[in-house]
C-alpha cells in the first residue's frame, strides 16, 4: 500500500477552487461530466424482441404492460384524437395491433423520458409544453397533407424529443439553468443554443442529441434535435442545410409552437422572430397560411392527451 505521504496532492474542491459568485464557471466544470440518462430497459427490452424475424406480439405486450403507468399512457394516447382510430382500445395488446409496433415503440419511448425525468422539480409545465407542441405537429401534417412525406407519428415523436437536453441540464443547476432560458427566450438575436453555449459551455441541443442517439431514434430525429435552433441549416441554399425530412420536422415543431403560443397567449419567445420565415419556406407556406392552419389545430391546442 502507498503510503499517505507519496500520494499526489489532493486538488481542492471545486466549490473551494471558485469564486461562489462565478455561477458560469461553475457550471461549465460540472456539465463536462454530466451524465446523460441511460436508456430505459423497457425499450432494450422491445428493441430485443423486434429484431426477430417474427416479433411476439403477446410478448411485447407482456413487456409494456408490466409498467402501469407506461402502459396507462399508450392506452390514453392511443385512444386520443391523434391517430383518429374510430373506435376505443382497451388492453396494450389492442394497441399494438392498431398502431402497429414501430409507433408504439415510439410512443413509449416518449412516456418513458418523461417518467426518466420525475425526479426534476418544476418541469410539469414544460411536459405539458411538450406534449402539446407534439400534438399540434402531428395535427399539422395532416392539416398540409402528405407533400412533405413526413408521417404525423415522427412529427410527434420528434417535438416530445426536441428539448430533452432541457431536463438534463436542470439536474445540476436547477436554478441558474433556469436562468439561461429566461435569457435565451428573450434574446431577439443570437440563437437559443449560442446563449446557452455562451453562458454554459454547452447547450440542450447538442445533450439532447446525445440522448436521442443512445435512445436509438432514428438518425434524422436526432439530427433534427441538433440543429432545431439553427435557421441557416433551414434553408436549401446554405453549405451545411439539412436533408429535406429533417428541415420539415423542425419546421413543423417550431410552427406547432408558434400556433400554440397564438392561442394561449402563454409561453411567449422570439423564437418565431428568428426561425420563422426559414419554417414558412420549407414547409411552402406564408403568413396568410396560418389562420387556416390554427383553426384546422385548434382541437390539438386545446386537447388535454
Amino acid at each position: 500500500m502507498i503510503s499517505d505521504q507519496t500520494q499526489p496532492p489532493q486538488e481542492p474542491a471545486i466549490e473551494a477552487r471558485l469564486n461562489p459568485d462565478d455561477v458560469a464557471s461553475r457550471m461549465k466544470l460540472e456539465l463536462r461530466d454530466i451524465g446523460i440518462p441511460p436508456r430505459p430497459a423497457i425499450l432494450e427490452e422491445l428493441d430485443r424482441e423486434l429484431s426477430k424475424d417474427e416479433p411476439d406480439f403477446i410478448r411485447l405486450g407482456h413487456i409494456i404492460s408490466a409498467d402501469v403507468g407506461l402502459s396507462a399512457g399508450l392506452i390514453k394516447i392511443t385512444n386520443s384524437p391523434f391517430f383518429g382510430l374510430g373506435k376505443k382500445v382497451g388492453t396494450v395488446q389492442e394497441a399494438l395491433l392498431l398502431l402497429g409496433l414501430r409507433i408504439v415503440v415510439n410512443t413509449i419511448a416518449g412516456l418513458a423520458l418523461r417518467q426518466t425525468f420525475k425526479h426534476v422539480p418544476m418541469m410539469d409545465r414544460f411536459w405539458s409544453a411538450s406534449a402539446a407542441t407534439a400534438r399540434v405537429s402531428g395535427a399539422l401534417v395532416h392539416a398540409l397533407g402528405v407533400k412533405h412525406h413526413v408521417r404525423p407519428e415522427d412529427a410527434y415523436t420528434f417535438s416530445l424529443f426536441r428539448d430533452c437536453g432541457i431536463p438534463v441540464l436542470m439536474i445540476p443547476f436547477p436554478q441558474e439553468y433556469r436562468e439561461v432560458l429566461i435569457d435565451a427566450n428573450n434574446d431577439s438575436e443570437r440563437p437559443f443554443t449560442a446563449v446557452e453555449d455562451g453562458r454554459l459551455g454547452i447547450n440542450h441541443a447538442a445533450v439532447g442529441t446525445e440522448l436521442a442517439r443512445n435512445w436509438c431514434l432514428p438518425d434524422e430525429i436526432c439530427a433534427a434535435i441538433q440543429s432545431h435552433h439553427n435557421a441557416e441549416q433551414l434553408v436549401e441554399s446554405s453549405d451545411d442545410a439539412l436533408p429535406p425530412r429533417t428541415a420539415r420536422l423542425i419546421a413543423l415543431a417550431q410552427l406547432a409552437e408558434y400556433l400554440l403560443q397564438q392561442h394561449t397567449g402563454m409561453m411567449k419567445s422570439v423564437e418565431w422572430q428568428k426561425l420563422g420565415p426559414s419554417c414558412l419556406a420549407v414547409l411552402d407556406i406564408t403568413e396568410d397560411d396560418l389562420p387556416r392552419l390554427a383553426e384546422a389545430c385548434r382541437e390539438a391546442c386545446e386537447a388535454d392527451y
